[in-house]
């Protein structure tokens, strides 16, 4: 099978979340990193590209020139992964769009809601597949509980209750040299969320994966508690679901002793799910009335769902990169399909990767969340947050 000719914006010397996108795409064979826009500074980029591998001549500096040029070459690049700060987003994927690129991008999806209806448009009509790398989605338990949710084993949905917490902001890490933190405090580059778009986006997501359910309203307190930050940095909310399904939801990079918590518990009136990213293998399923049972990837029974996503034999752990790695194997699957002619709104329709409609969303979640807030907690409607950004 020919692989992928893959390129990159960003992910150059010392980023972190670049690497991860390397390593889940070359995990199942798929793609061929062959060239890469991995910074501005252009000594820093041809060094980047030198150390991974791709040619001199295609080692950009400047995004629009390796959109142009890559969409001019015979062996040009067939799609790109946006790993830069949130800022950088949509003018990248607006320029490969364009250049009749496939796009793969980091989340969120942009850093406002005018800008991400603006690429929904693009999207729409480029032909072109976008892709957002929300990865918890591609967990192989999590795409087994949502599968279990789908098949009504839960009954009538009640409770949705979702919590992402770290520690690694405790203390004001953007003032030591830290650049994941430098980024992720500054608005400038984050856009109007801290924690809330950096993790707490996260949480959202997989709520609404695993429930299938729309989030209308939310009343949201957010915080910022370490001194001189600008964005918050933990955040508290309630949440209405449609169909009179309540929740919460809590994020937070000041929690002391939380390492990746990112956790969901969903409840029906049939019985109750649990996961946890920190023992991603596991799903926990409690049938009313009944002995609680731990489901793993073994096979058997209710675990056929989360088979073709696993690499390894049962007891051998898979988790983040496996994630990573399984969103960029049904990417790869997706641009295949589209090379055959398929439409790639119907490819992402009947899939379950994530792309510009949970990117609008996304940003949709983020605006009702800081308007409420900034409204002593008022519950916010989703649906009418354009007229509040």
């Amino acid at each position: 099978m020919d692989r992928i000719k893959l390129g990159m914006v960003g992910g150059g010397s010392g980023a972190f979340i670049g690497a991860i996108h390397r390593i889940a795409a070359r995990l199942d064979n798929h793609y061929e990193l062959v060239a890469g826009a991995l910074s501005a500074n252009p000594e820093r980029a041809a060094q980047s590209a030198l150390d991974l591998g791709i040619a001199n001549e295609r080692s950009y500096s400047d995004y629009s020139v390796m959109a142009s040029a890559e969409a001019a070459r015979k062996d040009g690049i067939e799609a790109v992964s946006i790993v830069t700060p949130n800022h950088l987003h949509f003018p990248i994927a607006k320029a490969f769009l364009a250049a009749g690129i496939h796009v793969i991008c980091d989340k969120p999806m942009t850093c406002s809601l005018h800008e991400a209806l603006e690429l929904k448009n693009l999207a729409n009509n480029s032909g072109k597949l976008f892709v957002l790398t929300h990865n918890y989605s591609a967990y192989p338990m999590v795409r087994q509980a949502q599968h279990m949710v789908s098949e009504g084993i839960l009954g009538k949905l009640r409770l949705v209750q979702v919590e992402y917490a770290q520690d690694w902001l405790t203390t004001a890490a953007e003032n030591t040299g830290n650049k994941q933190a430098e980024w992720r405090t500054d608005p400038k580059r984050s856009g109007p969320a801290g924690c809330l778009g950096d993790i707490g986006t996260h949480a959202f997501n997989l709520a609404a994966f695993i429930s299938g359910l729309q989030l209308e309203q939310v009343s949201a307190e957010l915080s910022t508690f370490v001194e001189g930050r600008v964005l918050d940095d933990n955040v508290q909310a309630m949440l209405r679901f449609e169909q009179g399904v309540r929740g919460m939801l809590w994020s937070s990079q000041v929690a002391p002793g939380n390492e990746n918590g990112l956790r969901i518990r969903i409840y029906g009136s049939d019985g109750g799910l649990e996961w946890s990213q920190e023992h991603p293998n596991q799903l926990l399923y409690s049938p009313f009335a009944q002995p609680s049972r731990i489901l793993s990837r073994a096979g058997y029974g209710y675990q056929s769902e989360a088979e073709h996503l696993a690499r390894t034999p049962a007891g051998h752990p898979e988790g983040y990169l496996e994630g990573f790695a399984n969103l960029y194997t049904e990417t790869a699957q997706a641009i295949r399909a589209a090379r055959n002619g398929d439409s790639p709104a119907e490819i992402l329709n009947n899939s379950l990767l994530p792309g510009v409609k949970q990117g609008v969303e996304g940003l949709q979640f983020i605006n009702a969340m800081i308007h409420s807030s900034q409204n002593d907690g008022k519950w916010t409607p989703l649906e009418n947050v354009h007229e509040l950004a």
